[in-house]
């Protein structure tokens, strides 16, 4: 898991920013594939792939934020 610790946090955030919204129009894939997810109709491997895809760097930085907190925790006590 060191390997997230060295990426920088605000390329992070960027990044999962950028591809949260794109294609910003007509509407975001995230958005969409959100929606098939709860409607029960993403089963095709490419929206599948499609919403790993768009959702990955959202975890990474989740991910990373939670560390960077045990990180700063443990240093206080």
């Amino acid at each position: 898991m060191r390997w997230i610790d060295r990426i920088p946090k605000w390329l992070l955030v960027v990044v999962a920013i950028y591809l949260a919204g794109a294609p910003f129009v007509p509407e975001p894939h995230l958005t969409e594939k959100w929606r098939m997810l709860l409607d029960g109709t993403l089963s095709k491997p490419i929206d599948i792939f499609d919403f790993l895809l768009h959702t990955m760097p959202m975890v990474v930085l989740a991910i990373r934020m939670v560390r960077d907190a045990q990180r700063r925790r443990q240093g206080k006590d």
